[in-house]
This record gives structure tokens, sequence and C-alpha cells, in this order.
């Protein structure tokens, strides 16, 4: 269970991952509805992981990943 508030870095690299995850959508010449469309997710979805207003699922994470053709490790690397 996670402690409750976490720790000032939990949501400071989540805002990195979420920048991360900007870069390599532009970089894709993708919009987030772009890439939404294909993980298979919601555009939403791809806003709140950039925005880093909620922590992404793994799986979220994975899709996102393989749409834009990036390992996942370049999106979570620390």
């Amino acid at each position: 269970m996670p402690t409750d508030p976490l720790p000032d870095w939990v949501p400071l690299r989540r805002r990195a991952i979420g920048d991360r995850i900007r870069a390599a959508r532009q970089a894709a010449g993708l919009t987030q509805e772009g890439l939404a469309h294909a993980a298979g997710l919601d555009r939403k979805t791809i806003n709140r992981a950039e925005q880093a207003t909620h922590s992404p699922r793994l799986d979220h994470l994975l899709l996102i990943a393989d749409a834009l053709q990036v390992p996942l490790a370049d999106l979570v690397q620390t």
C-alpha cells in the first residue's frame, strides 16, 4: 500500500514520464487523439499521462510505448 501522502519525488518522476511521452508523441508527429487511436486508448488517458494528473497503468504505458515504437524503458527511465 503506497504511503499517504506520496513522497515528493513520485509526482516529479510521474511528470518526467509524461514529458517523455509528450516528446515522443510530438517527434512521431502525432496528436493526442492520434496516439490514443494507435494505442487503442482514450484521448483522456493520453492527456492524463502527459499531464501527470493520474498514475498511468502499466498496461497503458506498454500500449503507448508500442504505438510510439519506442522501448518502454525510454519513457520511464529515471
